[in-house]
């Protein structure tokens, strides 16, 4: 067993009309409020109104507009709305980059300089505005942790901005707010889930219950994607995605065993940050290749028991038989829910893969801890083997 730490702050509000509980969770704390939200779709479904409705008797700001992988620029507008207005905590509604964004400006609003300082070295984050979030998408997981992710086109760079102080304090979710979500973005955050969890559960040390919880969440995104992807309304599947959504992230799952450096999201951040890709479908693209060039004599009983417990594959077949159909069976999965198989599929070339490679190596956790320890060669191995 590995030594851990795990602690988690926030309360996880569940089920249907849980947007009413908003008044009693925010009591307390101030009055002005910022709603963070992207584009059209929370006023055509109606969430935004529900939330001004049920806040009625605070003073309610927005800021609209926040991009797929979210941007410097718009969360330097946040800070300086929340700086001028003296506002009290932020609301985001929305998935993961609405979330991450509401992260980042409150933890700006509370530093002089610029908040791209903060994304750089997080340890200057001392301070930040209260967060309550309302999901909308079963994806990265940052309702329930202290992190996100960050990106600046002008130095084509997507860094994580990650404190204590970020944990919201509360998020409320209820199945019914992601029916409208498009498959295209349903699917992709599955395919985040999925990463999140594939990538702590594929290290050199495990333990039985955290096996069993990522071996859990697996099956749980595997076997309720294809049915919200069927049927956009079935509330069980889509709540069950939510849980799985939270969870993934929280640190919970990695508990006594190695650490992941998260190899898989290192890359990924890369590609976003050149190319603006839908982050779970870059991830889906690189994990099957990952494992791949991953898969040793030594990491392939770990790649096996994958495939056993997840796949059904025979026990008792050659072990380095199993992890390569373990990882195949990952492929064909991510292709049944409708994601592209290539790089070259979302437009991504490897005019910059020497750039990717350098700025994980120089900006991301060592990747010497890596299942297979992986070099700048490595990365660009796994980068072209994707295209």
């Amino acid at each position: 067993m590995h030594p851990y730490n795990l602690y988690l702050p926030t309360r996880l509000v569940f089920g249907e009309n849980a947007i009413e509980k908003l008044p009693e969770l925010t009591k307390g704390f101030g009055r002005k409020v910022l709603i963070v939200y992207g584009g059209g779709s929370v006023r055509r479904n109606g969430i935004l109104e529900r939330a001004r409705e049920v806040l009625k008797d605070r003073e309610i700001f927005e800021l609209s507009g926040v991009e797929p992988n979210p941007r410097i620029t718009t969360i330097r507008k946040g800070v300086e709305l929340c700086k001028k207005e003296g506002i009290d905590f932020l609301l985001p509604i929305g998935a993961g980059s609405v979330i991450d964004s509401a992260k980042a400006i409150a933890a700006g609003a509370f530093y002089e300089g610029d908040t791209w300082d903060l994304v750089l070295d997080s340890s200057k984050i001392k301070k930040a505005l209260p967060i309550f979030v309302v999901l909308t998408n079963a994806a990265t997981g940052s309702e329930y942790d202290d992190s996100g992710v960050i990106s600046n086109l002008e130095t084509n760079e997507k860094l994580p901005i990650m404190s204590p102080v970020l944990a919201p304090v509360a998020s409320v979710m209820d199945p019914a707010y992601t029916c409208t979500v498009p498959p295209k973005h349903t699917a992709a955050g599955a395919a985040d889930i999925f990463s999140h969890t594939i990538e702590q559960y594929i290290v050199m040390d495990g333990n039985i219950l955290t096996d069993a919880m990522c071996e859990g969440m697996l099956r749980t995104v595997i076997e309720c994607t294809p049915k919200v992807l069927k049927n956009p309304n079935d509330l069980d599947a889509r709540g069950q995605l939510m849980m799985a959504s939270s969870f993934g992230c929280c640190g919970l799952l990695s508990i006594g065993r190695t650490p992941s450096v998260w190899p898989c999201h290192a890359i990924e951040h890369e590609l976003s940050a050149w190319h603006d890709i839908t982050h779970g479908e870059g991830l889906a693209v690189i994990t099957p290749h990952w494992m791949r060039w991953s898969l040793t004599e030594k990491t392939a009983p770990r790649l096996a028991q994958y495939g056993v417990r997840m796949f059904g594959l025979d026990p008792k077949a050659p072990v380095m038989e199993t992890a390569e159909k373990a990882i195949e069976k990952t492929s064909e999965f991510f292709r049944s829910i409708g994601i592209p198989a290539t790089l070259s599929e979302l437009g991504v070339t490897d005019e910059h893969f020497k750039e990717m490679a350098d700025h994980v190596i120089s900006h991301w956790f060592p990747l010497s801890g890596a299942f297979r320890p992986i070099d700048r060669e490595g990365i660009l191995a796994i980068l072209r083997a994707s295209l």
